[in-house]
C-alpha cells in the first residue's frame, strides 16, 4: 500500500448490494470521479466457500505493459523477444517497488470472518477531492454497506460509516 492511499474494506448484507457497489465502483473509476489503485470483492457463498475477484493484479499489469513497451523497443534493436523479457521484468519490479495493493492475506482474513451470504468490497483508493467523496457517498448509501475496517483516522471513519446511515461494524 502506498503511502498516499488508504484501505476501505465494507461490508454487504448480500452478495447483490456488493456487486452493485462494486459495479458502482468500476463505474465512477472510468468517470475518473474515484481513483482506485487496486481492490477486490470477496463473498462467502451458503455453502460457506469463499470466492475472491480482484480488481486488477498490479504487478502483472505492469508487466504487460512493460512487455508491450519493451517488445516495440526490442524490434526497433532487432531483438523483440529479449525486449519482451526485459520489459516484463521491469514493469513488476517497478510495480513491486512502488508499493502492492491490497494485501491477500488481509483479504483471506477478512473473507475468513464473513457469514454465508454476506460480502465485502476493498478499495486501495488514492486520496480524492471532497466533491468525489461525497458523490461516491451518496451512491453508495442505497446498498448499505458497512464499514468494516479502513486505515482512515479514527474520526474520518466514524464520519464515513455515518454518512454511509451505519455504525462502524465493532473491530
Amino acid at each position: 500500500m502506498t503511502a498516499d492511499s488508504r484501505l476501505v474494506v465494507l461490508g454487504f448484507d448480500s452478495l447483490e448490494q456488493a456487486r452493485a457497489a462494486w459495479v458502482l465502483g468500476r463505474r465512477l473509476r472510468r468517470r475518473r470521479r474515484l481513483d482506485v489503485v487496486d481492490g477486490a470483492l470477496v463473498w462467502r457463498d451458503d455453502a460457506g466457500r469463499i470466492t475472491i475477484h480482484r480488481l486488477a493484479s498490479p504487478p502483472r499489469t505492469a508487466a504487460l505493459g512493460g512487455a508491450a513497451c519493451g517488445g516495440v523497443l526490442g524490434t526497433l534493436f532487432f531483438a523483440p523477444l529479449i525486449g519482451l523479457g526485459l520489459g516484463a521484468g521491469l514493469g513488476a519490479l517497478i510495480s513491486r517497488m512502488l508499493g502492492p495493493g491490497v494485501d491477500e492475506a488481509q483479504i483471506r482474513r477478512v473473507a475468513g470472518h464473513l457469514q454465508p451470504g454476506r460480502a465485502a468490497v476493498f478499495a486501495l483508493v488514492r486520496r480524492s477531492g471532497e466533491e468525489a467523496v461525497d458523490e461516491v457517498v451518496a451512491a453508495l448509501r442505497p446498498h448499505r454497506p458497512r464499514v468494516i475496517m479502513s486505515t482512515l483516522p479514527a474520526s474520518r471513519e466514524r464520519h464515513l460509516a455515518e454518512a454511509l446511515g451505519r455504525r462502524a461494524a465493532p473491530a
